[in-house]
């Protein structure tokens, strides 16, 4: 196999509908479900056996972890927008690629997978983070099956141990760096800056004996079993960080979810929202990419483009350009300006750490 840099090829409404039809896509969701199938009524267990690959990867992560730990944000106190320390992690990471990588794959495939692996910590210029960068890292963990690095054996692992230990590296970046959601409107409602752990989340309480949608409400469930199942962790996340009203106020998409009577549709809701407002939405696959492993000979090379400050890719309109959008930069072409560009929007993490610091309260406790 050659291996290539992978890079983005989806800029306009079409090339999106392509790639919805490629053999890329049905890779990529096939990844998905297969994972959630295999977390179904499963618990997060210390105690789960991995395979010496896996226990690589949880190694590259703790190291992520620590290093987070020794470059500690600098004084930004009287700003909610991210911390510039979050550039040396990422800094660091970048150039510390071949020898993380190198531990999983061959030298040949570390420029491949290593910029999956980078694109999975955020934006570094915006130092922002959304469901794009979220599904870079599953990106990534497709690139290992396909290289023979993982198989369908690690599943459960790679769900239960990895991607878990993912999101505490990512909630941990989150508190130190108070990294932007990368977009207005959050996840879409259901959290500031993921949304898989809601969908492997949902399909691990499914069949559960007494824990029900609606315990959500039930801060003593959620409390208990927030370190069990990645959905109540998601929702201990949120009330930790949203203090100021109910969850049917700052949440309501998951507080109307909250009234469904089984797990299971649940789970088939969030495959469905996935599909439509994370793969589906141009402002976020626009920044998705392609090479050898996941290959997508649609759309167009010319996708990489020039990135504006919002982190978005500006493509130069045509004169033919949609009435109302003015020449010069447009975000893609033929679409209107997704609402985050040049609208930064400020960390609810940071909100609360300022909030309790004025109030000389506790820190909020990150996602472990």
């Amino acid at each position: 196999m050659t291996f290539q840099i992978p890079v983005k090829r989806i800029i306009t409404k079409e090339h999106l509908e392509e790639f919805l039809k490629s053999d890329a896509y049905s890779t990529y969701i096939d990844y998905i479900l297969r994972l959630n199938e295999s977390v179904k009524g499963q618990k997060i267990d210390k105690e789960l056996p991995a395979s010496d690959n896996v226990k690589k990867i949880l190694k590259i992560l703790d190291q992520l972890a620590q290093w987070v730990t020794d470059i500690p944000p600098v004084e930004n106190s009287k700003s909610r927008f991210g911390n510039p320390s979050f550039r040396v992690f990422y800094d660091k990471v970048q150039d510390s690629l071949n020898d993380l990588m190198g531990r999983l794959v061959e030298e040949e495939a570390i420029k491949e997978v290593g910029r999956y692996f980078l694109d999975s910590f955020g934006d570094r210029k915006r130092i922002d983070y959304g469901t794009g960068h979220e599904a870079n890292f599953m990106a990534w963990l497709l690139c290992l099956e396909k290289l023979s690095v993982l198989t369908k054996e690690d599943d459960k692992a790679v769900v239960l141990k990895v991607f878990v230990k993912y999101i505490e590296l990512m909630r941990k970046l989150q508190f130190e760096y108070w990294l932007e959601p990368a977009g207005s409107h959050g996840v879409w409602g259901l959290d500031d800056y993921h949304f898989l752990p809601f969908l492997f989340g949902s399909s691990q309480l499914i069949d559960h004996k007494y824990i029900r949608p609606k315990s959500i409400h039930d801060s003593e469930i959620v409390e208990e079993f927030s370190k069990d199942y990645m959905y109540l962790a998601c929702i201990h996340f949120i009330n930790t960080v949203k203090t100021t009203a109910s969850l049917r106020w700052h949440s309501p998409m998951l507080d109307d979810i909250s009234a469904c009577k089984l797990w299971s549709k649940v789970n088939q809701g969030m495959i469905k929202m996935y599909k439509a407002e994370v793969l589906g939405k141009l402002p976020i696959m626009q920044h998705f990419m392609f090479g050898s492993i996941i290959h997508f000979e649609g759309g167009s090379i010319n996708a990489e483009g020039t990135q504006g400050d919002c982190g978005h890719v500006h493509h130069h309109a045509h004169e033919n350009s949609s009435p109302g959008i003015p020449s010069g930069d447009v975000y893609a072409l033929g679409q209107e300006p997704p609402p985050c560009c040049g609208i930064p929007v400020p960390s609810a993490i940071a909100a609360s750490a300022i909030r309790n610091r004025n109030n000389n309260g506790p820190r909020p406790i990150p996602f472990d």
